[in-house]
């Protein structure tokens, strides 16, 4: 079961959505309320997903992720925040966090992003992909990918997890997993998110 820490300011907010979670199987181990709470509650707790607001008290949190990801990089930062915009998403992905969700989404989707960032996968809203394509356009140099490449690229820009591209392609989840690995090489970037920005931004891939 997936170990969850909900940090938000809101209380009523917070306890709300720990029970809803809870209905999905989802394990919530703790929660906080502000920024150094936060990183206190991941240091005793170790959570797999920490469900993180942008905006807290004392420490905002796209700082809690960018300390929490650089000194418990195996606890997996979502956003979930009112902020849609495309700088908030470029910042919250600079500081490492692997997921972002607004917080007018279900709980099942919630549950969706919590499983397949513990999973190793990143997750984010495609509108908010947009938003951050359209913040951070700019030229560069398209790199070369192989077709296979790019038909994963493809399905992963549609929200493809790396067992469901690998079903869809007939491979397995392992050359699924190196093919993302070449491809994070070539386009120099880092993981999924970024690897479906820059084929969004070059053209390589489309979003219907």
């Amino acid at each position: 079961m997936t170990r969850v820490l909900l940090v938000d300011d809101h209380r009523v907010l917070r306890e709300g959505l720990a029970r809803s979670l809870e209905t999905f199987g989802v394990d919530v181990v703790g929660e906080a309320g502000d920024g150094p709470s936060a990183l206190g509650a991941v240091e005793e707790l170790r959570p797999d997903v920490m469900l993180l607001d942008i905006s807290l008290p004392v420490m905002d949190g796209v700082e809690v992720a960018r300390r929490v990801t650089t000194t418990h990089p195996d606890t997996h930062v979502v956003m979930l925040t009112m902020f849609g915009d495309g700088a908030t998403l470029s910042e919250a992905i600079r500081a490492g966090a692997v997921g972002y969700l607004v917080k007018d989404c279900s709980t099942a989707e919630i549950v969706d992003v919590i499983r397949a960032v513990a999973a190793g996968d990143t997750d984010m809203s495609l509108g908010l992909a947009r938003q951050l394509l359209k913040a951070n356009s700019g030229d560069g140099a398209v790199p070369v990918l192989s077709p296979r490449e790019v038909e994963v690229l493809q399905l992963v820009a549609e929200g493809a997890s790396t067992a469901m591209v690998a079903r869809k392609l007939y491979i397995s989840a392992k050359t699924v997993k190196n093919h993302l690995a070449n491809i994070y090489e070539k386009m120099d970037t880092r993981d999924r998110t970024q690897a479906v920005l820059q084929g969004l931004r070059q053209g390589i891939v489309r979003l219907h």
